[in-house]
């Protein structure tokens, strides 16, 4: 073989080998460095739990257990007037009352509250626009003791009609106002003893919140009849249209009960006078000055001539004998009137 071919041949042996070399090293991958991104971990921020509302709390609200919560909070934007957890008890707040109002989610701070022993306690947890009006109550009138302060009620005012006529006198009952809030029972505004529970006791008066014509009506109810309370229940209670808590108390003229209701045996009615009785404003005098069963003249009274007739053939006396009349209720001597009066022709 020529020695040019043979060389040739190993030439090209050659670069095919290093050519084959090159194309398995570029395929590999392995001589291109690949840059991985890193992410940075960053630490959480520094927090902390607070006091905030569960809800709106309008002003004059009593707090409740139900009012706050305690809600983490970044350490960072911290105030000095917040209630924070493990430094503030919890249960010292209840029974204080809003100065201001703060909406859900809103930390409290140390200047909105108001406790029972400061001054003007009871005026600042007074809705602005309404009063306080206090009246007596009773165990049985009181739900037994379970009204707290804070809780909404209806007044039941029970009575007697008697009317002015014959026989037993009417019994009704009747719901005057309704969603009323209680502020407190007797000088307590509180729910909780100091270990946390609530007890339950009786009171005797009970101070409400109310409008001031209510305020008129719950003082004039207290010589009508029996005041009652009825307690609404949380979910009964109806809320405000304009999104500020509890709706404002109602005057309810509809809503009443009479004895018929009760028992059969019971007037449904006011009692009215039997036809032919003698009505309780007018009394004979006879001319003698005596009444027609022989008893001294009263002091009051008013007959038609009629009845002065009828009164007079009692007696046996003729139809001239005057009669005096007494007219009113008021208190005087006796009848000033002439001592006779004509009254016709004589049998």
């Amino acid at each position: 073989m020529d020695s040019r071919k043979v060389l040739l041949l190993v030439g090209a042996l050659l670069i095919a080998g290093i050519t084959a070399l090159f194309a398995r090293t570029v395929t590999s991958g392995s001589s291109v460095p690949v840059a991985q991104a890193v992410t940075a971990v960053t630490a959480p921020a520094p927090r902390t739990e607070i006091l905030v509302a569960t809800r709106t709390l309008p002003v004059g609200t009593i707090i409740d257990p139900t009012a706050l919560k305690f809600q983490p909070w970044p350490k960072d934007m911290l105030a000095g007037a917040y209630y924070v957890k493990g430094q503030a008890d919890i249960a010292k707040l209840q029974g204080t009352v809003l100065r201001y109002a703060i909406t859900a989610g809103q930390p409290l701070t140390q200047g909105a509250v108001v406790s029972p022993s400061d001054r003007g306690f009871l005026a600042a947890a007074l809705t602005p626009g309404m009063r306080a009006v206090t009246v007596p109550v009773s165990a049985q009138t009181a739900v037994a003791g379970f009204v707290f302060p804070g809780d909404r009620i209806d007044m039941v005012l029970t009575q007697d009609v008697v009317g002015g006529g014959d026989g037993p006198p009417l019994k009704v009952s009747e719901t005057i106002l309704r969603n009323i809030r209680v502020l407190a029972t007797d000088q307590r505004t509180d729910n909780q003893a100091e270990d946390g529970k609530t007890p339950v006791h009786t009171f005797t008066t009970v101070t409400v919140e109310a409008t001031p014509k209510m305020a008129e009506q719950l003082a004039v109810a207290q010589t009508v009849g029996t005041l009652s309370l009825s307690l609404r229940a949380l979910s009964e209670r109806p809320a405000d249209p304009n999104g500020k808590g509890d709706a404002q108390p109602m005057v309810d003229h509809a809503s009443y009960v009479t004895g018929a209701d009760v028992s059969r045996y019971q007037r449904r009615t006011v009692p009215g006078r039997q036809s032919g009785s003698v009505p309780s404003h007018g009394t004979i005098a006879m001319a003698d000055g005596t009444m027609a069963d022989g008893s001294a003249v009263p002091t009051s009274g008013a007959m038609t001539a009629g009845i002065a007739t009828a009164a007079r053939a009692m007696r046996g006396l003729p139809d001239n004998a005057g009669v005096r009349v007494a007219r009113g209720s008021g208190s005087g001597s006796a009848a000033s009137a002439p001592s006779a009066m004509p009254m016709g022709g004589g049998n």
